[in-house]
């Protein structure tokens, strides 16, 4: 008498099962438990215990290598299978002869959108199981016919590891027994058309192949033995906004590279980039996005692999280490993160199960005009939960300070980059995506619930109200965001030429009247110097000198104004070609003194800006600024005054043309000795060398005014802190 119906066999043998977990493993039959198998290659199959004990010869019911029989055991319990054929013999524990892994409150809680440990569960995990070790796998296809866990392991063969289905959620799941950490996988899927979509990549995958090879690989999940207790414990208590924060922004694969051209490994980083950052006096370093992709001039913005650090630069420990490395050192390091859109590579995210799963399916919704990208759909819980589950990781697994959050005006708006006709209004008429609203939302709420030292920093270019405020208050929630216009009008004003600045004056002034509406940072970014954009030294009006001089003016003018700070690698020597990602930065040019100034001046100007309350302990409060002089447009001068409760208050003072101006007149609210903290026109820094000595006095004039009669310098900016 049979014990498997033919057409479960035909199925199983096919690939075709819609259960394969009803059929092979271990069941109960008539007269006690039976086991049934499919072991390609097989001739002879005999059935054991996990603890050796015989259980059965199994016959072959199909020459493909399909097996059953009864067993000798009572008990229920996983089995191993010895197999034979004219090759020899091999030992193959039964995947299905154990049970899910997964429970009823992960169906819970996965089906409600709130699972914020997804990272856990989904994805694939070594694990001990039910006595034998494996690697556990689960991934989200709820529309898919079947879906089979492939690898090096089973000869890529998804007739073999067939996944069970999790109805109430569209989770697949099992349990491969005797594999571990190191081991190349991805899933084959079976749409509900019937066909098989290309093999997909792990969305949860904690490890992947080096491109262009674009699988996952199996790994433990991240466990580092962190040493950074004391720098999380610093910034947990501390109200970032009234910190000093000066961001290095680097790209990983270009800042150096060998001599040969290829990449640094993360220990390599870690030796160089982490003390020269700190000698430089940053506070930060943020990485053009790390996560896995499968292009290198993406530059990491087309990410297939949001769980895993790019394999470029070696394996995700490194990548721990050298946060932690960078803690211990007092540098904080924050992730560009994209959680905007993603490739459509056939590996990836896009049509996951044959279906636009991630995505919107309606083109005017799910794909992304500017970039070819598709635009996560924010309003599938399921998706959201993805992404707010990825912020979390970072933060818990990498110990990472903050997410820079890529194109969040993409997000924002539905019309966005998109003529009428090609947008769908929201259920309000309205063109603000709805959706994404709640995300960030609730992504920021999360993250900062979970990890208060964290920041978040939006790069938002829009007037979109509140992106910096409190969930509770009606806001995005972020910590903070990127002032796009400060940077587009201070660089439009620095390109002019001198004689012509007095007539765009308002350039400069305009950005106070909206600089603490949120919690600006300022920023220098690599966008500023790539797509024939040149680079911040060229552009600069003037010849060479003028060009270095202004540039230098300009960065004390940033240091000096009010928000978080933000320089791409390579403008702090004045890097003369555009950046590449292909080739590192032109460290050579610092054996010029022109360039190796400029480094020097940036250097003083971050420790200033550290070491000197009224410079950074009210970037983001009206209280810690005051206009001194911002109407002398004739002459393009510019002076405010920072402030901080309990500190000497300093003036900034900006001359943007290339005309010394002595005797010139600044009030001050203090009379004394005013000591001079930053002159860009210094002659260390590659300036003439005009100034005051060092220091200047304020005195009271007739009518009780105070000022201070001083020279400034051409194309300069000098820094004056008040000595009580």
């Amino acid at each position: 008498m049979a014990l498997t119906p033919q057409g479960d066999i035909d199925a199983v043998v096919s690939g075709s099962h819609g259960n394969p977990f009803a059929v092979l493993g271990v069941h109960e039959g008539e007269k006690g438990l039976l086991a049934r198998c499919f072991i390609p290659h097989a001739e002879s199959v005999t059935a054991f215990t996990l603890a050796g004990k015989r259980a059965a010869e199994l016959l072959r019911r199909h020459d493909a290598g399909f097996f059953d029989g009864r067993l000798t055991i009572r008990k229920r319990q996983p089995l191993k299978y010895l197999a034979r054929n004219a090759g020899g013999e091999w030992w193959v524990t039964d995947a299905y002869s154990f049970g899910p892994v997964l429970g009823p409150m992960d169906d819970y809680y996965i089906g409600e959108g709130s699972h914020l440990r997804l990272f856990d569960k989904l994805g694939a995990h070594v694990i001990d199981h039910e006595g034998a070790h494996g690697v556990h796998f689960a991934v989200w296809a709820p529309n898919a016919q079947r879906v089979s866990v492939v690898g090096d392991f089973n000869e890529w063969d998804g007739r073999r590891h067939a996944m069970r289905r999790r109805v109430d959620t569209g989770i697949w799941e099992v349990f491969v027994p005797d594999i571990d950490a190191g081991r190349v996988y991805k899933y084959e899927i079976v749409g509900p058309d019937g066909k098989r979509v290309p093999l997909k990549a792990d969305p949860f995958a904690f490890r992947a192949e080096l491109r262009p090879a674009t699988g996952s690989i199996t790994d433990h999940s991240p466990a580092h033995d962190w040493g950074d207790a004391a720098h999380r414990s610093f910034w947990r208590d501390a109200d970032a906004r009234r910190q000093p924060v000066s961001t290095y922004e680097v790209h990983a694969g270009s800042w150096q590279r060998h001599d040969d051209g290829s990449f640094l490994t993360w220990d390599e980083l870690a030796e160089r980039l982490i003390p020269y950052v700190v000698d430089m006096g940053f506070t930060h370093i943020e990485f053009l996005p790390i996560t896995e992709h499968p292009y290198d001039p993406s530059w990491g913005y087309q990410t297939t692999g949001l769980y895993a650090p790019t394999a470029r630069f070696g394996e995700p420990e490194g990548f721990a280490r050298f946060v932690d490395g960078a803690h211990r050192a007092g540098i904080g390091v924050i992730l560009d993160w994209v959680p905007a859109h993603f490739p459509t590579d056939a590996h990836g995210l896009a049509r996951f199960d044959g279906t636009a799963l991630y995505e919107h399916a309606d083109p005017r919704k799910g794909f992304h005009p500017d970039w070819n990208t598709a635009i996560y759909n924010f309003g599938r819980r399921e998706v959201l939960a993805y992404l707010v589950n990825n912020a979390l990781f970072w933060a818990e697994k990498y110990h990472l300070d903050g997410l820079r959050v890529d194109a969040v005006a993409s997000m924002l708006y539905l019309d966005y980059s998109r003529k009428a006709g090609e947008w769908i209004p929201n259920e309000l008429g309205g063109r603000e995506n709805l959706e994404a609203v709640d995300f960030l939302q609730k992504m920021n709420a999360a993250v900062y619930g979970s990890h208060p030292g964290i920041m978040t920093i939006a790069e938002e270019s829009t007037s979109w109200p509140k992106v910096s405020h409190p969930v509770h208050e009606g806001g995005l929630g972020f910590g903070f965001k990127w002032n796009m216009g400060f940077m587009h009008d201070t660089l439009q004003y620095m390109a002019r030429e001198p004689v012509h600045r007095k007539h765009h004056h308002n350039d400069i002034t305009f950005g106070l009247l909206y600089a603490f509406s949120e919690n600006f940072v300022l920023p220098l970014s690599h966008d500023e110097v790539v797509h024939g954009k040149g680079t911040l030294l060229s552009k600069m009006s003037g010849d060479d000198w003028e060009q270095f001089a202004t540039l230098r003016a300009y960065y004390a003018f940033m240091w000096g104004y009010p928000g978080k700070k933000l320089l791409f690698m390579g403008q702090e020597f004045a890097q003369r070609r555009e950046w590449s990602e292909a080739r590192a930065l032109d460290w050579d040019l610092l054996e010029a003194p022109a360039h190796e100034g400029v480094r020097r001046l940036l250097r003083d100007l971050n420790h200033a800006y550290r070491e000197t309350p009224a410079l950074h302990a009210r970037d983001c409060e009206p209280e810690g600024f005051r206009w001194l002089i911002a109407d002398d447009a004739q002459n393009s001068v510019f002076a405010w005054l920072r402030m901080a409760p309990d500190a000497p208050p300093v003036a900034v003072i900006s001359n943007f043309t290339p005309v010394a101006r002595s005797d010139y007149r600044v009030p001050l609210p203090n009379a004394g000795t005013w000591r001079e903290i930053v002159n860009t026109d210094a002659g260390d820094y590659g300036g003439s060398g005009q100034g005051n000595g060092g220091a200047v006095e304020a005195v009271a004039e007739d009518g009780g005014r105070i000022v201070a009669r001083m020279t400034l310098p051409p194309l300069a900016t000098i820094m004056l802190e008040y000595e009580p």
